[in-house]
């Protein structure tokens, strides 16, 4: 499910938090506004892949600003439900909590780099009052400053509790906290976000516990098969996605959107970018690729979409695709898969016609 292209990236609304949780913070605009993946068009676009370093520097950046703690509880502050997109309500819309954020860390890729990031559960008894018990952990491994990766460990948990009492419409209390960072001098912010003292510090990983009648209870407004639906779309953003690394990424995001909106040329590529079409060809030119190469690539992609997720004609995914008629659209899905736009188009049916059957 996750392809190796994802890694090092997260989604944009991932960035975007990140962002408007630096700006709440009065961190300054010119430390980050020119990464990677912070470009209008690219914040704004979900199915954009955002480098995982740019939201690790607005994280070193914010951490010098305010203590780690102040931090991750304005990262909480920005993730209302449906700020990370479908991944939120993976959890709500399961049977039960707990079914919830297994679903979410199924499907962690959805929002986080999953190289450097991971959700854990783990259920198992202890004795005493209470019973068993459920423990979901963070794990982040990514380089980053001491102070930032505290934040976000802390940020992770929290807003893992919201999400599941978001999902039983509850608040829900965690019975044990701990977090693998020192004992901050102001506990405050992590009591407030947490809604417990119970908070231990110095361990080996960052997790919080809640006993197994808060997670197993079912979900009050759940509808049986939206989890189906919407893991499908999750993996479906993910197949989509347009991960940004480097600059050639950058390129092809633009060529796939002005290809979204009408056969494009150079020049009009060149605008959305702000260069001369000389330099265009140029930087393309230091990436080992040409404009011929990237365009053909990009039609190939547009036109098995259109045929995977469309009912439209072959004429008029010919018409929408830049080709003069049907038939030099059959001659170039030939050319790329050795088939007939029918024959793959038949052939993406079945394969979404097994996956739902494995999803169900």
């Amino acid at each position: 499910m996750v392809s190796h292209a994802h890694q090092g990236t997260t989604s944009s609304a991932l960035a975007r938090l990140s962002v408007n949780a630096a700006r709440l913070l009065g961190i300054p605009a010119q430390g980050y506004a020119h990464l990677l993946g912070l470009a209008p068009e690219h914040l704004g676009d979900d199915l954009c892949r955002t480098p995982a370093a740019t939201s690790i520097r607005i994280a070193e950046l914010s951490a010098v600003h305010v203590p780690w703690t102040e931090l991750s509880r304005a990262l909480a502050s920005q993730s209302d439900i449906g700020s990370l997109g479908v991944w939120d309500y993976l959890f709500t819309s399961a049977p039960t909590p707990l079914e919830g954020i297994r679903d979410a860390s199924a499907y962690f890729a959805a929002v986080a780099d999953t190289a450097t990031d991971n959700l854990r559960v783990e259920e198992h008894g202890e004795s005493g009052e209470g019973g068993d018990r459920i423990t979901v952990s963070h794990v982040n491994e990514a380089d980053l400053s001491y102070e930032a990766a505290c934040a976000i460990r802390a940020y992770a948990l929290g807003l893992y509790q919201r999400r599941l009492g978001e999902a039983a419409r509850r608040r829900l209390v965690p019975l044990r906290v701990t977090l693998a960072a020192e004992a901050p001098r102001d506990h405050r912010a992590l009591i407030e976000l947490y809604g417990t003292r119970a908070i231990e510090f110095e361990a080996p990983y960052s997790s919080i516990t809640f006993r197994v009648h808060d997670l197993t209870t079912p979900t009050p407004h759940a509808q049986p098969g939206l989890s189906g639906v919407l893991r499908r779309h999750a993996e479906q953003t993910l197949a989509t996605a347009v991960p940004l690394h480097d600059w050639l990424d950058v390129f092809r995001s633009a060529l796939v959107r002005a290809h979204d909106e009408a056969a494009p040329t150079l020049s009009a590529v060149a605008r959305r970018m702000a260069l001369s079409p000389r330099t265009l060809q140029r930087r393309l030119d230091e990436h080992g690729t040409t404009w011929s190469g990237e365009l053909d690539g990009a039609r190939r992609d547009h036109v098995t979409r259109l045929l995977h997720q469309t009912g439209l004609s072959i004429d008029a995914i010919a018409a929408r695709s830049g080709y003069a008629d049907a038939r030099a659209l059959r001659r170039a899905v030939h050319r790329w898969y050795g088939t007939t736009p029918v024959a793959l188009r038949r052939a993406g049916s079945a394969t979404r016609d097994d996956e739902s059957q494995k999803g169900d």
